[in-house]
């Protein structure tokens, strides 16, 4: 907060978070212990961020128990992936405390700030809030942060500043953005995802035009040139970017030794780009962050200096150690797509193989993407399958890693199945050598194998 401002009043003494150890809700509890509001919570294991929430306060439970609820709890917070038989739910349906689940409750904050910026799309949201973060804590704004992953330059995935601007991601999982009260949304692409829910790819265009809807008529939509036709009906200000077309575009682009380009308005010459992280595909993440910041009114030099501060967000194509001279990197990538933008990134950079640790995340998209996953695992030369990380799904034995080794035989490639994280990295171990990139990939705890390699050499 900003010198002598008050902290908003939430209506709520005591909130429990049920799954406090995610990203997003360790970020809404800190900010709600820093707003004076007592925290407890509730999750399956221990970590960092609890034991970082605990130093500052919070009571959490490293289980779930139904006594963990009492009566002077005004309000309950869970996420997705919490069933409705949860113990604690059940617990505080009985006694009648009100509940919210995390994209209810984050909206209800979000009303506080004069202007909230919401970063969605299938891919990109994370690095391109990252980005935007960057160039934000360049200005005087004192913009509220919650990110999706830990930046260094934030001291985690928080920055706690005025009731003037808020930036969040904003995901489309069960039109959980629909719970929200955006006055400018960045719509970066719109891809098949989250096939568990959505019924396919004209679900979730509607989906997105519903959230932009939401917009105020003085409202801006930052949109990706390429799906600027789904919004043609939409009442509120566009502003569009691309690679090579749209109202902010990019000229001159390099890739090596480091992202560069020249940004473009029309054709006038705004300023020269440089970036510290890698890809084509963070190029035009970089475009859509400079789009909001310029239409916020953000000088160009700004915008300059925060994106060539950004240095990348954990668990983005993040540089972990070697391992036999190899480079040893882990990714959050878990969908075709963002897959093959990271191992095309890869192949920029190295002459040497690229063996790829990959951990399918969600039973559901992998059934969906089963050809997806083989064709873009196909790209690296050796390929690690571990299980599938179940996430909030329950295993009905339909699916298995080893099925997608089966349909990267139609890409005439070859994979080995790993029945353990051990067993991975050993085999990952005896392969490596001198001038490979090792890439742990995926959006469940397959970082573990990384730290295993690192750990190993």
């Amino acid at each position: 907060m900003k010198p002598g401002e008050t902290a908003m009043n939430y209506n709520f003494n005591h909130i429990y978070f049920i799954g406090i150890g995610g990203i997003s809700m360790s970020a809404l509890a800190e900010i709600m212990l820093e707003e004076g509001i007592k925290v407890s919570g509730s999750d399956r294991s221990d970590s960092k961020i609890i034991k970082k929430l605990q130093t500052s306060g919070a009571t959490i439970y490293l289980n779930h128990d139904s006594k963990h609820i009492s009566n002077d709890i005004d309000l309950v917070v869970y996420t997705s992936a919490i069933s409705d038989d949860n113990p604690e739910l059940i617990r505080a349906r009985e006694l009648n405390i009100e509940i919210m689940d995390r994209a209810e409750f984050l909206g209800y904050v979000m009303k506080n700030y004069k202007n909230a910026i919401c970063v969605s799309g299938t891919h990109g949201k994370t690095t391109t809030t990252g980005m935007l973060s960057s160039v934000l804590i360049e200005t005087d704004l004192a913009p509220t942060i919650f990110l999706g992953g830990e930046m260094d330059s934030l001291g985690g995935n928080l920055l706690h500043g005025s009731y003037e601007l808020l930036l969040t991601e904003s995901c489309e999982y069960k039109r959980n953005f629909l719970k929200f009260n955006p006055t400018m949304e960045v719509v970066l692409n719109i891809e098949e995802d989250h096939l568990d829910y959505y019924k396919d790819l004209n679900d979730i265009e509607s989906a997105f035009v519903e959230y932009a809807d939401k917009l105020p008529p003085d409202g801006y939509l930052i949109v990706n040139e390429s799906y600027r036709h789904l919004f043609d009906n939409v009442k509120c200000n566009i502003v569009t970017f691309g690679l090579d077309k749209g109202a902010y575009y990019a000229r001159n682009i390099k890739l090596v030794p480091e992202p560069s380009y020249t940004l473009m308005h029309g054709d006038e010459e705004i300023a020269e780009i440089k970036l510290k992280v890698y890809g084509e595909h963070n190029i035009l993440n970089s475009l859509a962050a400079a789009a909001a910041s310029l239409t916020l009114g953000i000088e160009p030099e700004t915008v300059v200096k925060g994106l060539f501060n950004f240095k990348g967000t954990h668990r983005r194509f993040e540089y972990k150690g070697k391992l036999k001279g190899a480079n040893v990197f882990d990714d959050y990538a878990h969908h075709p797509s963002e897959m093959k933008a990271t191992l095309k990134t890869a192949r920029s950079y190295n002459d040497g193989r690229i063996i790829t640790v990959f951990q399918p995340h969600t039973y559901t998209r992998t059934i969906k993407l089963l050809d997806g996953f083989a064709e873009a695992l196909s790209m690296s030369d050796e390929v690690i399958l571990v299980d599938i990380y179940a996430a909030r799904e329950i295993n009905t034995g339909v699916i298995h890693s080893k099925d997608i080794i089966n349909k990267m035989k139609n890409y005439s490639k070859d994979a080995i199945y790993a029945g353990s994280f051990r067993e991975a990295a050993d085999i990952v171990r005896s392969m490596a050598k001198k001038g490979d990139i090792i890439i742990t990939m995926g959006a469940g705890n397959v970082v573990d194998i990384a730290d295993m390699l690192i750990a190993d050499r």
